[in-house]
């Protein structure tokens, strides 16, 4: 029997009907060497029989059903009973390129300081033909990351790692529980590398956790990492406070602007009655 090599985690909550794509295009590397695990987080929909599906269709596939417990439970219990020396977190609803493994894993395993490999990635709605955005992103070390999360969920990581941090936070339920986890990884001495290549297919979606963690949670996930990993933004002092006060002048200057348009709004609503008799008059 051949050891894995790589291990890929696909949590699923409600998001059945994209499965299939996800799972296909694992099922299309042309690195062969991995297991892959489907998650069902207490998915209502037919996760478990589209998983089923897959699982007799090639024994790399397998299943865990569990309660529902979020997205790092779910990539936590996944990763428990996964048997490669890497891992590759994949979401239900995102897309790898065929030579997405082959290429990143090449570069984790020549390079023993690298914890994490990424890649560059396409933003796609609807099917990955219709790209909307692309992203290319920098840096190597925890410094990189400390004020935006750079580094995709679905990065290939040592499972070494995983297991000196303690896996994903999973009190973390509203979203950054992966850019917690590599700030907790990278501040260890760890290092990241892309690959300069869009080898990742991203799904963009109006009602998406992230597009929710965004809008609702960004600053008390914020404060939580702040907090959780004080040592380094104290470090840092200088460089934090400045990227406090832009956001809070960033966020002052956008309630302005809400509020003139606001105002704007209200004042020619209620002087639209009376430009209308001025123009009848005349």
């Amino acid at each position: 029997m051949v050891d894995v090599s790589v291990s890929i985690v696909v949590p699923c909550f409600n998001h059945a009907h994209f499965l299939n794509e996800a799972l296909q295009s694992v099922l299309n590397q042309t690195y062969k060497n991995w297991e892959c695990i489907i998650v069902n987080d207490g998915s209502p929909d037919n996760t478990e029989e589209v998983a089923i599906n897959w699982c007799e269709k090639d024994n790399r596939f397998k299943y865990l059903y569990k309660d529902n417990g979020g997205l790092s439970s779910a990539r936590n219990a996944g990763i428990k009973i996964s048997t490669g020396k890497y891992i590759l977190a994949l979401d239900a609803d995102d897309i790898l390129h065929k030579d997405y493994i082959l290429k990143t894993l090449k570069i984790l395993q020549q390079n023993p300081d690298l914890a994490i490999v990424s890649s560059y990635r396409k933003f796609f709605v609807g099917n990955i033909s219709n790209v909307t955005k692309t992203y290319e992103a920098s840096g190597n070390t925890y410094r990189d990351l400390m004020f935006e999360n750079v580094l995709m969920p679905s990065s290939i990581y040592r499972k070494a790692c995983w297991v000196e941090v303690g896996g994903y936070d999973e009190s973390m339920t509203k979203g950054f529980e992966d850019w917690e986890f590599w700030i907790s990884i990278l501040k260890r001495g760890w290092k990241y590398k892309f690959v300069e290549e869009y080898l990742f297919y991203y799904r963009k979606s109006k009602n998406s956790m992230l597009i929710d963690t965004l809008k609702n949670h960004r600053i008390t996930n914020m404060e939580y990492v702040f907090e959780k990993h004080n040592e380094i933004y104290l470090k840092h002092f200088r460089n934090t406070k400045a990227y406090l006060f832009f956001l809070i002048n960033f966020y002052r200057n956008s309630e302005i602007k809400t509020k003139i348009s606001l105002e704007y709004k209200i004042g020619s609503y209620i002087l639209l009655p009376l430009r209308i008799i001025k123009r009848m008059l005349k």
